[in-house]
C-alpha cells in the first residue's frame, strides 16, 4: 500500500467555549483555500498514480470529473451553534460541495433507529446521498468479561484534550473503583505518582485497546462519532463529555442522552463522583444497530463493480 502525505485542514479549537464559533468562522477562508489546493493536487495525482477510484474521508476537494469519487461523512446537517438560519445557510453550501462527488456515503444506518440523528438524517439530503451503515473495527467482536472497572479514554485536539486530562486525573484519585486511564496522546506527561487503583497508558491501540474496552463496566470519553460507533458495537455504557466548542459533539451528546443511550454532561464543572452516582439511575438503552455494521459491504461492492 503506497502512502502519500496530504496536508490537513489544521483546524484549531479555542480554550474558551464562548469564542469557539467565532474562531471556527475565522478559519473558514483558510479551509476553503485548502479545499481548492487539494483539488488541484488531485488532478496531478490521478495522472501520476493512475488512480481508478477515490474514497474521500471528509476531504471536500478530492472529487474528480472522470474518476469515480465518493465522499464519506456522517454530518450532513451542520450545527453552527448560531441558530437555525445559520444552519440552513451553511447546509446549502455544504450540499454543493458534497454533490460534486459521484456519491455521498453517509456513515449511519438508514431510517430509524440510527446514531447521528439530525446530523445524518436532515430534512433535505444531498441528491447523491447513500446511507452506508456504521463502521467500527470492533463490530465483529464478542462480549467481554465485563467488570465494574472504569475506562477513561481521552482523544481529540489540543488544548481541550489536555484540559480534560487534568480534570479527570485529579478526580480519579478519589474514586475507589479500578480505573484504566488512557491519555490519548504520545506526548502526554506520565504522572509521577500513579496510585494502585489506576492503570495508566499514554496511548493504547489495536488488540490492547479492545481488551480494555471489552472488559470495561463504564467508559468516560468524548462524544466523537468514531468513538460512539465503537461503543455501540461493543454494547458499552458511557459518560460522554463533548469537546467545548465542537457543536457536532455537543449535539450528539445531548441527542443520545435524551434517547437514554449514553449519559452526557458538560466538561465545565464536571464532577466524576456525581456523574457516577447519576448513572445509577440512567437507563442506558442500547440501540439495536448491529445489522448496520455490515451495510457498507454492499455499498462498496456496488461501487467497485460499477467502475
Amino acid at each position: 500500500i503506497e502512502i502519500i502525505d496530504l496536508p490537513g485542514y489544521n483546524i484549531t479549537y479555542s480554550r474558551w467555549n464562548q469564542y469557539a464559533q467565532a474562531g471556527l468562522l475565522a478559519q473558514l477562508p483558510g479551509i476553503l483555500r485548502t479545499i481548492h489546493a487539494e483539488h488541484q493536487w488531485l488532478q496531478l495525482a490521478v495522472q501520476d498514480q493512475r488512480i481508478d477510484g477515490i474514497i474521500s474521508d471528509n476531504r471536500y476537494g478530492l472529487y474528480h470529473d472522470t474518476v469515480p469519487s465518493v465522499i464519506m461523512t456522517h454530518q450532513l446537517q451542520i450545527k453552527t451553534g448560531m441558530g437555525s438560519a445559520a444552519d440552513r445557510t451553511l447546509q446549502k453550501m455544504h450540499n454543493k460541495y458534497l454533490e460534486r462527488f459521484a456519491a455521498t456515503w453517509v456513515v449511519d444506518a438508514p431510517g430509524t433507529p440510527n446514531l447521528g440523528g439530525e446530523l445524518s438524517h436532515p430534512q433535505t439530503l444531498p441528491r447523491n446521498a447513500v446511507h452506508m451503515g456504521l463502521l467500527s473495527r470492533f463490530a465483529n467482536e464478542s462480549a467481554g468479561n465485563e467488570s465494574g472497572d472504569i475506562v477513561i479514554l481521552l482523544s481529540g485536539p489540543e488544548p481541550q484534550r489536555g484540559e480534560l486530562e487534568k480534570i479527570l486525573w485529579a478526580q480519579a484519585y478519589s474514586i475507589e473503583r479500578k480505573i484504566t486511564f488512557i491519555a490519548g496522546s504520545s506526548t502526554a506527561t506520565v504522572p509521577h505518582h500513579i496510585p494502585a487503583h489506576i492503570t495508566y497508558h499514554a496511548q493504547l491501540a489495536g488488540a490492547a485497546l479492545l481488551s480494555v474496552l471489552k472488559n470495561a463496566g463504564l467508559v468516560v470519553c468524548r462524544s466523537g462519532y468514531s468513538t460512539l460507533m465503537d461503543l455501540v458495537a461493543l454494547h458499552k455504557k458511557a459518560i460522554l463529555l463533548p469537546t467545548p466548542g465542537q457543536t457536532e459533539q455537543q449535539y450528539l451528546g445531548a441527542h443520545l442522552h435524551t434517547q437514554g443511550i449514553f449519559y452526557c454532561t458538560p466538561q465545565k464543572k464536571f464532577n466524576l463522583v456525581h456523574a457516577l452516582s447519576a448513572t445509577q439511575q440512567f437507563p442506558f438503552h442500547m440501540p439495536q444497530l448491529q445489522g448496520a455494521y455490515t451495510i457498507y459491504k454492499d455499498v462498496v461492492d456496488e461501487w467497485v463493480g460499477g467502475m
